[in-house]
């Protein structure tokens, strides 16, 4: 289950983060977790391109169908190799 819900306007304030002593990486991954939370590149992927609600609806059926696929793999028992 996802953790965001597209329902509600999301609202990114404070991704802001401090950068001490020099630790510059440190300070960039937090900020990219804070984005990555946030949703805001997930908003921003959904807006770039227009996608009619048919080819949504196919998408969403195919990944439902992939996912209980690989479900079943994963619960049915290995072929027997002899």
């Amino acid at each position: 289950m996802s953790k965001y819900n597209y329902n509600q306007p999301i609202i990114c304030l404070g991704n802001t983060v401090e950068v001490r002593e020099g630790k510059f990486e440190q300070a960039f991954r937090k900020f990219k977790n804070k984005v990555r939370d946030c949703g805001l590149l997930l908003e921003l992927r959904d807006r770039e391109a227009y996608v009619k609600p048919t080819t949504r609806r196919k998408m969403k059926m195919a990944a439902a169908k992939s996912r209980h696929k690989k479900r079943l793999a994963a619960d049915s028992l290995p072929k027997k190799l002899y």
